[in-house]
């Protein structure tokens, strides 16, 4: 099949983790990406998410071009991710046929599209089961194949508008092939001819017969719309972005391996957002065990932003970058770290990923600088956290936290708020173990997110005074191939909770 009559999909969905607030559950949308990718690719399409676009600058246009032009369109509703559901919308103005609509199994269906099928999968904690995502592929590619060769109207507007007609632009049809590309100058667009082998409609008329929208494109002047797609090319790497501004951070200008790629294979192509955003994110977490390199994460991460400005994860991943570069000073990258992460309203915040970063920067701070109110908003962030999430990582931090403001009451001479704050962490760390316990037990395929439920697990055996498990769970976490720095972290967590409660107990026998 040639490139020019290749069908396209395109996914309309978040990227990276996102919380549902529904009920706090955090799902990774690149997970299921990845299963919905290979669906399309099993029935025969090319597939595309925003991300996947080389692009500088927002994403606005091409991706108001994917919904246009796109054989296929598959949408993601889950975590209730707005900017999905909006594009979702203009698609079915736009098109009459051939849209899915996916979504995670706890997904609550609104009103309005409680009569539309909708095709569910199911997350096991972050991730999807590997049963589950082969159930989930197959279905999925069948739905596809059946929409494929059946064009029908699933478009409520059209549904229920009988007499509405699909928009139609009189400028030249991009092909995909074209993907990217620019013309210099407008042109007269030449006579619309309708393509069967495109999958895209010349006319209004075909259009309604065959339940497509007409799909050509191009600008107020006639000039050609750059429409992204992957060809599978690899492109050489290029940027708005100036090699200046990433030097001294110890990044490197990435390359375009993305699988996407032009019509013309010389010509150069910006890094997508995916590209700039994976890179980022092995300099935070790298998997052979090499220090991280957080001022290079920090450039990546800023690039990504540019084109994602609103993507809680990447401000959130910015954030940690930022505030574990301890750039120029640890308190100055902290305070930065602060000044990014405003953007989503921690205060009034119901995302426990927010609220977790929020935390760890104020317990830093308080750390840096013993200001009571550092102290008293990273206690009130991770109690946060903990009632909205009830998980592990806001639990054993809450119950630091909580020993650590004993202390200070002690030394105030406030004897009962210490005691009531002593007992609450010893509660907290044993619902702590109660919650991570069938998780370190459980096999896992990432070995560092199995590291920090062992480290969790291993601190609540220390603040517990729990010999026994202390032993188990340090063998456990010795045994993990992780970054250095992960085991640093662990081991002076536990030197700064031995040295906390050995000085509580002193001042409560003084």
């Amino acid at each position: 099949m040639s490139e020019a009559s290749e069908k396209l999909c395109f996914v309309v969905q978040g990227f990276g983790k996102k919380t549902d607030y529904t009920d706090g559950r955090v799902l990774d949308l690149d997970a299921s990406y990845a299963i919905i990718k290979e669906a399309v690719e099993a029935a025969g399409l090319k597939c595309i998410r925003a991300d996947e676009i080389p692009h500088t600058g927002t994403i606005d246009l091409p991706m108001y071009e994917m919904l246009l032009q796109a054989d296929l369109v598959i949408a993601d509703l889950s975590t209730y991710n707005v900017n999905a559901a909006f594009e979702l919308g203009v698609r079915y103005g736009l098109r009459p046929g051939t849209t899915i609509i996916v979504a995670e199994s706890q997904f609550k269906y609104p009103f309005d599209v409680g009569h539309i099928v909708i095709q569910t999968y199911k997350h096991l904690g972050e991730d999807v089961g590997a049963q589950e995502a082969r159930r989930f592929r197959d279905a999925l590619a069948e739905a596809i194949r059946n929409a494929m060769s059946k064009p029908a109207t699933d478009s409520p507007v059209y549904t229920f508008l009988q007499d509405l007609q699909p928009p139609q632009r009189g400028m030249t049809r991009v092909a995909p092939s074209a993907v990217g590309a620019r013309t210099s100058a407008p042109r007269a667009a030449p006579p619309v001819r309708a393509t069967r082998n495109s999958g895209l409609a010349g006319s209004p008329s075909d259009a309604a017969a065959r339940g497509f929208s007409p799909a050509l494109s191009g600008t107020a002047t006639g000039g050609a719309v750059p429409f992204a797609t992957p060809s599978g090319r690899r492109g050489t790497s290029s940027s708005s972005t100036p090699a200046s501004d990433f030097a001294g951070s110890g990044a490197e200008i990435p390359d375009a391996e993305t699988g996407s790629g032009t019509g013309d294979s010389n010509a150069p192509q910006p890094p997508t957002s995916k590209a700039l955003l994976d890179q980022a994110l092995s300099a935070i977490n790298p998997r052979d065990g090499r220090p991280s390199n957080f001022p290079r994460a920090m450039a990546l991460l800023r690039e990504v932003r540019k084109q994602r400005p609103n993507d809680p994860f990447v401000v959130q991943q910015l954030a940690l970058a930022t505030y574990k570069s301890k750039l120029p000073t640890a308190e100055a990258a902290l305070l930065e770290a602060c000044g990014i992460l405003e953007v989503l309203g921690p205060a009034t915040t119901n995302d426990p990923e927010t609220l977790g970063l929020w935390g760890a920067i104020h317990k830093r701070l308080w750390e840096q600088r013993s200001h009571l109110e550092d102290l008293e908003e990273t206690i009130a962030s991770y109690r946060r956290g903990f009632h909205l999430k009830q998980d592990w990582y806001n639990g054993i931090n809450l119950a630091f936290l909580l020993d650590l403001r004993a202390g200070e009451s002690l030394r105030a001479g406030e004897l009962d708020e210490a005691i009531a704050d002593s007992v609450q962490a010893k509660r907290i760390r044993r619902e702590v173990v109660r919650l991570a316990t069938p998780v370190a037990e459980s096999e896992s395929d990432d070995p560092q997110k199995h590291f920090w439920v062992v480290a969790t697990l291993w601190e609540a055996a220390l603040g517990l005074g729990d010999a026994a498990a202390m032993t188990h769970w340090e063998a456990a976490a010795n045994a993990l191939s992780v970054p250095q720095w992960m085991q640093d972290t662990r081991q002076e967590q536990g030197r700064k909770l031995h040295d906390l409660l050995a000085s509580n107990a002193a001042l409560r026998s003084g």
